[in-house]
């Protein structure tokens, strides 16, 4: 299961018992913030797009939807989606429980701004009923991601 792998990493850093594992479903951005009992724009959602070379995961505020155009600039191909069976296959990790740790090689890491307006965030943790609470620079630090990036709209 992969909220092992993100257990075993969380672990590795002293951090596991920072590990939310729910009863309840937190497999989309409703459920969750229901789930964690925040508003929904506070959950982390982790988008996974086909990159040139791999993937590419945009971690965005539950409430921001990818821009086109700006993905396009920020990326220089279209935003394309993967499968759920991509996402399990080439991220490691299940839709609903996608997150940016413990991820398969080959997969980089963008952190879309519209998070920078909240203290703490809740991304999953590798499962439809996980979560984990950090701080955008923990987010940063921890999902060794590349850069923070504006690539969403409707969020402001």
């Amino acid at each position: 299961m992969s909220i092992e792998r993100v257990r075993a990493y969380f672990r590795e850093l002293g951090m596991e018992d920072r590990v939310l594992e729910f009863e309840t479903s937190s497999a989309t951005v409703e459920l969750a913030a229901q789930t964690v009992g925040v508003i929904p724009a506070r959950i982390a959602k982790t988008l996974s797009f086909k990159g040139p070379e791999g993937v590419i995961l945009v971690v965005a505020a539950g409430d921001a939807k990818i821009d086109n155009k700006l993905y396009k600039s920020e990326f220089g191909l279209k935003a394309k989606m993967l499968t759920a069976e991509e996402a399990v296959e080439l991220v490691g990790h299940a839709v609903g429980g996608v997150c940016p740790f413990a991820t398969n090689d080959g997969v980089d890491v963008y952190l879309d701004d519209s998070m920078k307006r909240f203290d703490t965030v809740f991304p999953a943790a590798g499962s439809g009923n996980s979560a984990i609470e950090l701080t955008c620079d923990e987010l940063f630090k921890y999902s060794n991601a590349k850069k923070w990036v504006n690539v969403c709209k409707d969020w402001e």
